[in-house]
């Protein structure tokens, strides 16, 4: 069986007893996380920009967008949300993708449903089979799709945005197929915008492309049904893998349930060095000699920038966010991440003391840090993969939402998501 075809009938077939607890209650903590980082990225250059742009067109008063209480059609709301919540790159992961899920799926879904009506149930059930049908195409697109330049969020991420628009939209399962076809020849993003306005922008591509998509099928609209994986097809000329194990269990097994949360407010690719650092604090930072860093080889193109001048560039350095921690910046924390501290003296002393190498036998979500001091070497690792029990990620995902939100309104939050999730509350929070 094809790969559209699988994630086509499993989007179309799926119903809501067949989801697992723990996926359910995945989807309600990715949801939160989701709004919450987009509130606190809806004033980001990138968010405002996008967002003005979509209020300029005016259009149709279909869905809400963060920092505003205008409605916009539903495509536009998609492109501006996507762009907003990953705006700070604080949003979740997904390391068999390679990308990032919600920030594609969750802001098609929710202007569809607020442009159709659909219930909280429908919303969060067709989020959650297009977050978990993009997270299968990233796996089949694979390794070699991304190396080579191609942003997993924004192309495989395009396809469950579609996906997830068609579910609410009601289309059935070759109507699906159409979907992932038209989506072939739209689904774009590339990885030479990290560290730019275009990665976060990447996402908005991906929400918007899906809406797209599946209103021009509800249409009538006729693409070549096979172009993900035909001769000529997406796969075959973006470096896809086809990988065919990318389907197994799909329905059953539930790869959403092994989704990483942002705990620190960087490109994730830096977070296992900073929670393996952390166990080696403190440390006087004058006893320093050298900071050594050994990563999978694939964050070396992504988060290795030697030595950034801007806040943004900050989030994908290691020889900054190592140096930031043992001076005692919160990581966590947004405002930590300036200009200002990318020019501070002591951040500049230690990066000089940093080097990064990569080492293929880690896997992707390992990192080892070892700090020689004049007291000796200190060493430790760290594995984002290691499992976390979901109370856990909850209450650390209710902190997170009370950081950025503050208290009463991420538990006002939290309380809608609890009581059904219905689209229109979700958009009315939205506004900031």
């Amino acid at each position: 069986m094809s790969i559209t075809k699988h994630v086509a009938e499993f989007t179309y077939e799926t119903r809501g007893q067949d989801v697992t607890p723990d996926a359910a209650l995945m989807a309600r903590l990715s949801l939160l996380d989701w709004i919450a980082v987009g509130l606190a990225g809806r004033d980001e250059p990138v968010a405002r920009i996008t967002r003005d742009m979509v209020l300029d067109e005016g259009g149709t008063a279909q869905a809400s967008l963060f920092g505003s209480d205008t409605r916009v059609p539903a495509r536009a709301a998609a492109l501006a949300n996507g762009a907003a919540s990953h705006a700070l790159d604080y949003d979740d992961t997904h390391f068999a993708h390679i990308g990032h899920p919600s920030v594609a799926v969750f802001p098609a879904a929710l202007a569809v449903a607020q442009a159709r009506g659909a219930s909280g149930a429908d919303f969060l059930h067709a989020a959650l089979l297009g977050i978990e049908a993009s997270i299968r195409v990233g796996v089949w697109l694979g390794r070699a799709h991304y190396q080579t330049g191609f942003h997993q969020t924004a192309t495989a991420g395009a396809f469950g945005a579609g996906l997830a628009a068609a579910r609410l939209m009601g289309l059935g399962a070759g109507g699906m197929a159409m979907v992932l076809g038209l989506l072939a020849t739209r689904a774009s993003g590339l990885k030479s915008q990290f560290g730019t306005m275009g990665k976060p922008f990447n996402a908005g591509l991906a929400a918007a492309n899906g809406v797209e998509a599946a209103q021009l099928v509800a249409k009538g609209f006729v693409a070549n049904p096979d172009a993900l994986e035909s001769p000529q097809g997406f796969g075959p000329t973006h470096a896809g893998e086809s990988i065919n194990s990318a389907m197994q269990g799909i329905g059953k097994e539930w790869l959403f349930e092994t989704i990483s949360h942002k705990f620190h407010a960087c490109c994730h690719g830096l977070h296992a060095a900073l929670e393996a650092q952390a166990t080696l604090l403190p440390i006087a930072p004058d006893s320093i000699r050298t900071i050594s860093v050994t990563t999978h080889p694939r964050w070396m193109t992504v988060c290795n920038q030697p030595a950034p001048t801007t806040g943004l560039g900050a989030k994908f350095s290691y020889t900054t966010v190592l140096p930031m921690q043992i001076l005692g910046h919160d990581t966590a924390r947004l405002d930590s991440y300036t200009d200002a501290v990318c020019a501070d003296p002591d951040v500049q002393a230690l990066r000089a003391k940093v080097s990064v190498t990569a080492d293929d036998s880690l896997s992707e979500t390992q990192a080892r840090v070892r700090i020689d001091t004049t007291d000796g070497p200190h060493e430790a690792s760290f594995d984002l993969d290691a499992p976390m029990p979901i109370a856990t990620r909850q209450d650390k995902l209710r902190l997170k939402a009370e950081s950025l939100l503050g208290d009463s309104r991420a538990g006002a939050v939290w309380d809608i998501i609890e009581k059904g999730a219905d689209p229109d509350a979700i958009g009315a929070t939205l506004h900031g």
